[in-house]
């Protein structure tokens, strides 16, 4: 029997170590790697070419909805099922925007996960069950009303990337570091990101990325 691949992409070891044991009891799927945040989960899914891929939202360096975004880049047959505490719908919206195919709470993870990863496996999506609702009554609501969405602003990966290293606090140089790119492009970047967003400080960018779940909690700022 051919099984089912998957890559565990979370921060906390412990978490991935019980996905992992949780996963190894099912004779049809296989766990084929792990990333401790979304840099490191774009870097595996190229190596390993995983079915589906486990993603936690909230991680240093690159998010989870970003993260998603690069996966499904490198690998676009991939399936990500988003797994995370995190149940607001502005987090369900942005993840299915970036790709994911299917959103998992953790607390209730242990019941759905295994049924959720063969879904996204036969082409369908899988969402808890109370996302499921609140979805499917939003939708319905937007319907009724004929009122659209509201949408996100739209950042570039490079964009959402910088967004998210300036909320953890590293300077232009460093990040310009971690990103294998000149300081130049890092404030250039930066600028587009101000702009787009309409906040020109540091710390509105910051309180930004922490309702937006880039970032977990604030980090003092270097620069």
């Amino acid at each position: 029997m051919k099984k089912i691949t998957v890559l565990l992409v979370d921060d906390h070891t412990v978490v991935r170590q019980g996905l992992r044991a949780l996963l190894n009891q099912e004779e049809d799927i296989e766990v084929v790697g792990e990333a401790q945040n979304g840099r490191e989960a774009v870097q595996m899914a190229a190596k390993t070419s995983p079915e589906i891929v486990i993603m936690d939202i909230v991680m240093p360096l690159l998010n989870g909805m970003e993260g998603t975004r690069q996966v499904l880049k490198v690998v676009p047959t991939a399936k990500v099922l988003v797994l995370s505490s995190y149940s607001d719908d502005d987090y369900v919206q942005q993840t299915t925007e970036m790709g994911a195919s299917g959103y998992l709470i953790k607390q209730t993870a242990a019941n759905d996960l295994v049924l959720a990863i063969r879904e996204l496996h036969k082409g369908n999506a899988y969402f808890s069950p109370s996302i499921a609702k609140r979805l499917n009554d939003r939708y319905r609501q937007a319907f009724t009303d004929g009122a659209p969405l509201k949408r996100k602003v739209e950042l570039t990966s490079r964009e959402s990337e910088t967004l998210q290293l300036i909320a953890e606090g590293m300077p232009n140089k460093q990040i310009a570091g971690e990103l294998g790119i000149s300081i130049k492009t890092v404030e250039k970047h930066r600028q587009q990101v101000m702009n787009k967003l309409n906040i020109h400080d540091v710390a509105g960018l910051t309180r930004y990325a922490i309702s937006k779940g880039v970032v977990e909690r604030a980090v003092p700022a270097l620069m």
